[in-house]
């Protein structure tokens, strides 16, 4: 039998997968919900508000849950850390966590699993939670890129992976071959909006899709946590910004509800493609 999940949730569709997912599969979860992070629909499952830099709280609530395991899902944003308030045991561990964090995001993030692998908890990915819900190879839907397509979203994939050795981010956008957005602390959401808002010329249009947004892991990180997330509001950012296609590293993109990703896809005529490591 599984042990119970702790589940450090943040904000996005992530955390509420993980959580369906361990409901559906009779798994007990406790999900610790970061304020100003995760969202309202978290609150059907049990679980308690903690800031972030409750630490001492965080670790005190799970044991007293009994949790054996934790999963880090969402997305949390750099905070300011000089308007923190920590507990006891957070200011103890702070100076560490803000020396990893001036080392880069992915630094930061290992610090931040060691403190909950030191307290005894195991480490899960949300891919694994998830049953491997991960892209496959080839096409996810109707749709497959044509080879100009193609070479766009190869040409993403490597500016994206090159962009992630330098932990700026895990997404970039090509069209015709031109680099139009990388991404960084934004988010992808937000890179497709600054994809929208280039010269018409540049880009493609909804008459017209032209251009891949590409996402891949940081070749320097921890893959059970921050691996890169697509859901059908993905496609239709994607969509709205005049794309033709979105595509990832086979094996290393989760999906946030495949059916709806499928569905979206096809309906707005985007491909969604999996390349092969």
């Amino acid at each position: 039998m599984s042990v119970k999940l702790g589940l450090i949730a943040g904000g996005g569709d992530l955390p509420q997968a993980v959580a369906q997912r361990c409901e559906a599969e009779g798994r007990a979860v406790y999900v610790v919900r970061l304020d100003g992070f995760a969202g309202p629909h978290l609150a059907r499952w049990p679980g308690d508000d903690f800031g972030m830099a409750q630490i001492g709280a965080i670790l005190k609530a799970l044991k007293a849950q009994k949790c054996g395991a934790v999963c880090l899902a969402g997305i949390v944003s750099r905070p300011d850390f000089k308007t923190l308030k920590p507990d006891f045991k957070g200011a103890t561990l702070l100076p560490g966590i803000v020396a990893a964090a001036a080392k880069g995001d992915d630094a930061l993030l290992r610090k931040i699993l060691s403190v909950f692998e030191a307290e005894g908890f195991a480490v899960e990915g949300a891919d694994d939670i998830l049953g491997g819900e991960t892209l496959a190879p080839g096409a996810l839907g109707a749709l497959t890129p044509t080879p100009e397509q193609l070479s766009d979203l190869k040409k993403a994939l490597h500016v994206a992976e090159r962009s992630g050795e330098l932990d700026i981010g895990q997404g970039a956008v090509v069209c015709d071959g031109l680099v139009l957005a990388v991404e960084a602390q934004e988010g992808t959401d937000a890179m497709l909006g600054r994809v929208a808002n280039l010269p018409a010329d540049l880009r493609g249009s909804t008459a017209d899709r032209k251009g891949v947004l590409a996402k891949a892991p940081k070749p320097i990180q921890d893959l059970r946590v921050d691996m890169p997330v697509i859901g059908p509001r993905t496609v239709e950012t994607a969509a709205a910004a005049g794309l033709a296609g979105i595509g990832g590293v086979a094996g290393r993109l989760i999906l946030i509800d495949r059916p709806g990703i499928v569905a979206a896809a096809d309906r707005l005529g985007l491909f969604v493609w999996g390349e092969e490591q």
